[in-house]
């Protein structure tokens, strides 16, 4: 069994530690114990019932470091309740631990940046990359986000807001590399959908469906990415595009607009459009407008500049991003393409060099390279 498949199993492993009465942090560190034993084990020595293995495994270790531990030698009596081996129930709780994550006695922030590393996956330097702060800071945040939950008991469950935006941060990592990732994300929200009635949670299903939708064509055979201008739209699912539209249309008659019913919406008028001429770009800045009013942000500011420069011509677009900072990710990136349209190469080209060499990933830096080389090649024409 590889890695991927055991990773696979620890959000349900984990919720089971929690609900023995390991407190999160104990169950994390004992649960990685375990990982670390079943990469070691399994490939000789595969066992029957994986989940089970691990809960055994796992349990054992947190007993171990209990014992071991004067402050916490008040667990010694849970020796006794040590799970048998044997089958493992089959029910799904990660969704259940993504909320258990979500613990009121954490800042929002906090809880999504747990969650991520502890069920998510993710790297601390992806999280990091994703709150657009500096790795080392991001890891002093989920290290006091551990401490915080520390002997805590989960018997409060936190907020749908907070696991709406770890499941759409989950999303959005999987979107750009892992297809895995992102198809769990869109299974969770899914899961989560069934068993709330809230339009937030519409919305980011509807929005994760369109997205996934063009997935097939965001690369070329080659690995490089595609522009979403010059994506073969045949190559987009359409089911998976109706079937996003179509909750979207429900969850907007209800008239409680949120951030991810107006990115849905974005994306809606993008897969509408039978090709990228014919893409409405004034409604697309109005949704943008309508976003920064529910967010601020400033990576849909990023967003709102280059609609505003399809919309109105680049020259609305560059004034548009001179309100931004200058240090925000991709601002050279849309600062290039918007010169570009503009008819400045030269800035264009300087551009695309400045912003392959800030880009964190290798296909987005390769594809700005291309860019850069592209402009310089034109020039010296």
């Amino acid at each position: 069994m590889d890695e991927a498949r055991i990773r696979s199993l620890t959000p349900s492993v984990l919720g089971i530690l929690v609900r023995r009465g390991a407190d999160f942090a104990a169950a994390e560190d004992a649960l990685q114990d375990a990982l670390v034993e079943a990469v070691r084990v399994w490939p000789a020595d595969p066992p029957r019932d994986p989940k089970g293995w691990l809960v055994t495994v796992a349990w054992r270790r947190f007993l171990d470091a209990a014992r071991a531990d004067a402050a916490r030698r008040r667990r010694e009596d849970l020796a006794d309740e040590e799970p048998p081996p044997g089958p493992a129930p089959a029910a799904d709780d990660t969704l259940n631990l993504y909320f258990l994550c979500a613990h009121p006695s954490l800042t929002p922030s906090s809880a999504v940046a747990l969650t991520l590393r502890a069920v998510g996956g993710l790297t601390t330097r992806q999280i990091a990359q994703a709150y657009l702060v500096p790795e080392a800071t991001m890891a002093q945040r989920i290290s006091r986000a551990k401490r915080t939950v520390s002997g805590v008991r989960f018997d409060r469950h936190g907020d749908v807001a907070t696991v709406l935006r770890v499941l759409y941060l989950v999303f959005n990592e999987g979107y750009s590399g892992d297809v895995d990732l992102a198809a769990e994300a869109i299974r969770l929200t899914r899961q989560l959908a069934s068993s709330i009635d809230h339009p937030e949670v519409s919305g980011l299903l509807a929005l994760m469906l369109l997205h996934h939708a063009r997935r097939a064509a965001r690369t070329a055979p080659d690995g490089s990415l595609v522009p979403l201008a010059e994506q073969d739209r045949t190559r987009w699912d359409t089911g998976a595009i109706a079937e996003g539209v179509h909750i979207l249309q429900a969850a907007l008659a209800r008239d409680r607009l949120g951030e991810f019913q107006a990115q849905a919406a974005v994306a809606a008028l993008h897969a509408d459009a039978p090709t990228a001429e014919e893409t409405d770009w004034v409604q697309i800045v109005e949704w943008y407008d309508e976003l920064l009013l529910l967010t601020d942000s400033p990576v849909i500011g990023l967003n709102r500049a280059v609609a505003v420069g399809e919309a109105d011509g680049p020259r609305a677009g560059l004034a548009a991003l001179a309100a931004l900072d200058d240090s925000l990710p991709r601002h050279d990136a849309v600062a290039a393409y918007l010169h570009e349209r503009d008819g400045d190469l030269t800035a264009a080209a300087r551009l695309y060099a400045v912003a392959a060499g800030k880009a964190h990933d290798l296909a987005e830096r390769d594809h700005l390279t291309r860019q850069a080389a592209r402009l310089h090649t034109l020039l010296r024409g």
